[in-house]
């Protein structure tokens, strides 16, 4: 029953300002899933109904309220081969797939193992989308004109300034406003959102993927499959983990890995492209008050009837309002206290943050980025772990203390040497604790070692590692 009623208070809270928050959102999806409909190869009507399509069913099923999951790049320069090679059907039949894997990794609570995602990572991640934020805007600005420009630098203005008027309507939907009245009135001549491609005029249509079903069919699509699946979702717990530290509120990431699952399988079947978190519209959303799961049906709601029932007027707004919009989303989202902090955090933190950073923006890649962010904190923790162990001689007695794995195994080895030894040998484990293999038979080979030179070892409290 509480957890019916919090569900519930989920939908219930403030729902104006919900609904204006995923206005926003809604503003600020549509030139970026477009772009990313042509980095995969398929018409922007593919990922405006995907987008409608999950946003729906994971504001249902998702367990992080207030996320605004779509289309998006990282899952586009995954399937863009697929796109190229087999055709968009078979993109229909991966998203699906991938959406089934990613359900079985709900269930199977591997979300879990976000937990080893350190918070250096997590930093380098949201300064990392920052940067691939405004870099999506690049094109856009330096292709505008002196026109265009100043139509972004009226948007910014308009941001910035507009909270000091009125707080209850979110600047940004004040920003597009104004400036597409004045670009009707004025008769500036900039591009519109009719420009960036054929926008959808009616409903998503159930469509089950025209495939063959075979092995053949299964050996094209199991691989990027997968990589949908785990791109997807680990971009999206990410996003979470985001959201969760900018509202102070926890969230289900195993329902959230089920909920993405679902809602791909919907969008698969219903023409639509696979999806996952959306971090700039996300923070765009709980920057203007998005904090239940309305604000996330209102955007992919509002997506939708925007197209349907004013096409017309959406194809209106001045690209350059969104690039304002997501340009200002960018600065928000850039942690800049972790640049300010650089000084006083430790220079191998430090490391990993800017690492993740700069794979990222190469490589285009967030999960590329956050994989070697992990791999270098692991490297960099086992190394510290494995500098704290300590081999003391007394006597005939080696005493062990610390953690004897695979990164400190060789200096537990070189630490014994039989030539000083003419009689029995004590190896003291009990305050030392075996973790792998590596140790164990680094233990065997100090033992081996002290036989060679017929000497007796006794080793007390040696326990195979669980």
């Amino acid at each position: 029953m509480t957890q019916a009623l919090h569900y519930l208070r989920q939908w219930q809270d403030n729902p104006v300002r919900e609904i204006l928050a995923g206005a926003v959102a809604t503003f600020a999806l549509i030139p970026e899933v477009i772009a990313f409909s042509f980095t995969a190869g398929i018409d922007p009507a593919v990922g405006l109904y995907a987008s409608f399509v999950i946003s729906i069913v994971i504001a249902v099923f998702g367990g992080r309220p207030a996320m605004i999951s779509a289309a998006a790049g990282s899952v586009a320069l995954v399937v863009a081969p697929l796109v190229r090679d087999h055709g968009v059907e078979y993109l229909f039949a991966a998203g699906l797939l991938a959406g089934l894997f990613q359900i079985l990794f709900g269930f199977a609570r591997l979300a879990s193992l976000m937990r080893y995602v350190s918070n250096s990572v997590r930093t380098g991640f949201v300064n990392a989308l920052a940067a691939l934020i405004f870099a999506a805007q690049l094109p856009h600005i330096m292709n505008a004109g002196a026109a265009g420009l100043a139509v972004m630098a009226a948007g910014l203005a308009v941001i910035c300034l507009a909270p000091r008027v009125t707080t209850k309507v979110p600047a940004p939907l004040i920003c597009v406003v104004l400036l597409t009245l004045a670009c009707s009135i004025f008769g500036i001549s900039v591009p519109k959102v009719s420009d960036l491609g054929t926008l959808p005029d009616g409903l998503p249509l159930f469509h089950l993927p025209q495939v063959p079903l075979d092995l053949k069919l299964l050996n094209i699509i199991f691989a990027p499959a997968l990589a949908i699946a785990t791109v997807g979702l680990l971009e999206s717990l990410m996003t979470a983990g985001v959201v969760d530290d900018q509202t102070g509120t926890p969230s289900d990431k195993n329902a959230e890995a089920r909920g993405l699952g679902l809602a791909n399988v919907a969008a698969s079947l219903f023409g639509g492209i696979a999806g996952c978190g959306m971090i700039g519209q996300t923070v765009s959303n709980i920057k203007y008050g998005g904090r239940g799961r309305l604000s996330t049906l209102a955007a992919g709601g509002l997506l939708l009837g925007l197209m349907v029932a004013a096409g017309d007027l959406v194809g209106q707004v001045p690209v350059a309002a969104l690039v304002a919009i997501m340009v200002m989303v960018s600065v928000d989202t850039l942690d800049w206290c972790s640049l300010r902090r650089l000084r006083g955090t430790p220079k191998l933190s430090n490391l990993v943050m800017l690492a993740t950073v700069a794979v990222t923006i190469v490589s285009h890649n967030l999960s590329l980025g956050v994989l070697v962010g992990v791999l270098m904190s692991g490297v960099f923790f086992a190394t510290k772990v494995a500098a704290l162990q300590q081999v003391r001689r007394e006597g005939d007695t080696y005493i062990v203390e610390g953690q004897i794995f695979f990164a400190s195994a060789e200096a537990f080895i070189d630490a014994f040497d039989p030539i000083d030894h003419d009689g029995p040998v004590t190896i003291d484990l009990t305050r030392a604790k075996l973790w792998d293999i590596t140790a164990l038979a680094a233990v065997e080979k100090v033992r081996d070692r002290f036989r060679r030179h017929d000497l007796v070892v006794t080793i007390n409290g040696w326990e195979r590692p669980a």
